[in-house]
């Protein structure tokens, strides 16, 4: 992206009140996304498949393809839409072979198949509640495997690793562990293997790797376990070209790649380097290593939150990094002796790249950008002194404009923003939302708090029993830190943060006194109500974020302790969320509101977990900004959306 060259010469108004080119409707476009990057390799030339979001058509995901003229075209036609919904989250919703897709509509969660010549027909039943997700194509059998989730009355969805026949038959190829991921043949097809895990553990916590043994009729024989390391998490098994098996693992604190041991069972490292080869698995299908048709392995790694992609040494294990441009990078593929992977920067929105074998990239699918005129804020890492004398990290943007700035003796208004999981990471990648708010005059940092992933096994842990206080320490101190760099305005900082970053948020405005006013997207206000209501996958996710007792789960819940938070308060929230159900938002509104708090709470009724239709994407946005211009009194904005705030008379 090509800025204009900023003038000498800019006007100046008050931080927060800034015209800019970046709207709304570049938020919404954003939404926009590029995700499981799939090549069929059964076609005479492997040829590229991935799914595309449709933010205005309510969110809908259309599957593409790379035609040979390099067009890219849509496969599936409204109301079909590719999504799994196990583990509410999903991911690798399709794959293909030969030109023949097998997808998860996300309606009925059935699996359908899409011929060459375009028909559709649904495989499994459309009408028994059974979700599918992790699709794998066994080419010699003509079949799939899948992570399946049945319903059970009364009880969790049963997990288990199935084969599908073309027909549409199920059978069960293990079952017994809680949850499954991964399952993945072996490149002759008689070796296939999955990952298991079990409650209480998430899978960045503990997993193992099981193995079935294909017999030449096709049936998969008794499952065995491979690797169940001792506190360590596994992710993204996969075969080289000569068959030997390659894993991600974290027994040495970072997320490293390891393989079989020729000859005898194990298995030992590959790379040894203080970075992260791996991702918490919130949804399938990701990939951050792959093999190349000659045999090269290809890899990308994080570290101090930016990623470099590059070749790994596969004899002296070292990890060469390409010189490209971009800092972030996800869903690596191989495409014969090439590597496909969405690669992204600070100024480049996420784009769909090809990297030749001489290192050459080329763009094959952009999203939608920001205006060329617009100035960019660039993240800058910044690290700082916590609590119990720990080192929290983030990125911070600065205040940006071509045309404006800010008066001399004033200090700009900071967002803290606050990531989701909280087993997750801030990216380097350009963000339209963080724009948005940097090119009005807010400073911004978004915090990768104790907890967050990128910086090795031990800091992901420091969540461990100080969900709602090593987070909220990290958010505070992240403030207090900009205010005596003299960088932000330290009376005027806010916090937004969605999902586990919006209980973040809550915790901040109840339990500290660092910021004005917050926004809160299907944000968590009562622990105890979330662990009877949530989905199974995070049914015990605050065993381990928090434990189990009821005294401590009501003193970490912001709505045990309302009468502490006095400060406004915006929620925004799905009503088809069940990740984190609307009661959540409703019962801390609602408390708030009874005691005169300045509360706004904008519900979205087609929604679930995390906003999709770009109309919402917009009224969330424009919502969050009329509420901090009319909470912080900025002057001179004049086109902020109508929003009701009771208990508030500005």
């Amino acid at each position: 992206m090509t800025n204009t060259q900023e003038s000498t010469e800019r006007e100046i108004r008050p931080y927060g009140s800034w015209p800019s080119a970046i709207t709304a409707d570049h938020v919404a476009a954003a939404g926009r996304k590029l995700s499981d990057v799939c090549v069929d390799r059964g076609a005479d030339t492997p040829t590229l498949y991935w799914i595309e979001s449709r933010p205005d058509e309510a969110g809908r995901n259309t599957i593409m393809r790379l035609d040979d003229s390099g067009e890219a075209v849509s496969l599936l036609d409204a109301p079909l839409s590719a999504r799994s919904a196990v583990h509410e989250y999903g991911g690798a919703a399709f794959t293909v072979h030969a030109h023949t897709v097998w997808f998860v509509n996300a309606a009925d969660q059935a699996i359908y198949r899409r011929d060459a010549d375009g028909t559709i027909e649904a495989v499994t039943a459309t009408d028994d509640d059974v979700r599918f997700a992790d699709l794998q194509y066994d080419a010699r059998r003509d079949r799939l495997f899948v992570v399946a989730e049945t319903p059970v009355e009364g009880g969790e969805p049963k997990a288990t690793i199935e084969r599908v026949t073309a027909e549409g038959a199920r059978h069960v190829v293990a079952e017994g562990h809680d949850f499954y991921a991964s399952p993945r043949l072996c490149p002759r097809g008689e070796r296939l293997v999955w990952l298991a895990w079990n409650h209480p553990d998430m899978p960045w916590d503990a997993t193992e790797l099981w193995q079935a043994e294909i017999a030449d009729q096709g049936m998969p024989g008794a499952a065995r376990c491979l690797w169940a390391p001792a506190d360590a998490s596994l992710f993204g098994p996969r075969f080289a070209p000569n068959g030997r098996l390659h894993i991600v693992c974290d027994d040495n604190e970072w997320w490293n790649i390891y393989r079989e041991r020729p000859g005898q069972d194990g298995f030992e490292a590959v790379t040894r380097e203080r970075a992260e080869f791996g991702v918490p698995q919130w949804v399938f299908g990701q990939s951050t290593y792959t093999f190349t048709d000659d045999g090269r392995l290809i890899a990308m790694a994080t570290a101090d939150g930016l990623w470099q992609i590059g070749e790994v040494d596969q004899n002296s294990g070292t990890f060469l990094p390409w010189p490209l441009a971009w800092d972030f990078y996800e869903q690596l593929q191989s495409i014969g002796d090439a590597v496909v992977v969405v690669a992204a920067d600070a100024r480049t929105p996420k784009q769909l790249v090809a990297i030749q074998h001489d290192g050459t990239p080329r763009v094959l699918r952009a999203t939608d950008g920001l205006p060329a005129t617009a100035a960019l804020s660039a993240p800058e890492p910044i690290s700082w002194p916590t609590a119990s004398g720990d080192t929290a990290h983030g990125l911070y943007y600065a205040p940006a404009s071509h045309a404006y700035r800010g008066p001399e003796n004033e200090r700009p208004p900071l967002i803290l923003k606050c990531h989701g999981g909280p087993t997750g990471a801030t990216s380097t990648a350009l963000d339209a939302r963080i724009q948005y708010w940097t090119s009005r005059g807010y400073a911004l940092l978004d915090v990768n708090y104790r907890g967050s992933t990128g910086y090795g096994r031990a800091y992901r842990q420091k969540l461990t029993d100080a969900w709602g206080v090593a987070d909220v320490a990290d958010c505070e101190y992240g403030a207090r830190h900009l205010t005596e760099m003299d960088r932000v305005d330290g009376e005027r900082v806010l916090i937004s943060g969605s999902s586990a970053g919006g209980y973040t948020v809550l915790c901040v405005l109840t339990f500290t006194d660092v910021a004005a006013a917050g926004a809160s997207y299907y944000g968590i206000g009562d622990l105890r109500r979330l662990m009877a209501s949530t989905h199974k996958f995070e049914s015990r996710y605050l065993h381990r974020l928090i434990g189990a007792d009821e005294a401590l789960l009501t003193e970490r819940s912001p709505l045990a302790h309302a009468e502490r938070l006095s400060c406004p308060v915006l929620f925004l929230q799905g009503l088809k969320d069940k990740v984190v159900p609307p009661d959540q938002a409703e019962t801390m509104a609602a408390a708030l509101r009874e005691r005169g708090v300045a509360v706004a709470y904008v519900e979205f009724a087609e929604e679930r977990h995390g906003f999709r239709d770009a109309d919402n994407i917009r009224t969330a946005i424009e919502s969050e900004r009329a509420f901090y211009t009319r909470v912080l009194g900025i002057d001179g904005v004049d086109d902020c959306r109508a929003l009701t705030i009771d208990n508030f008379d500005r």
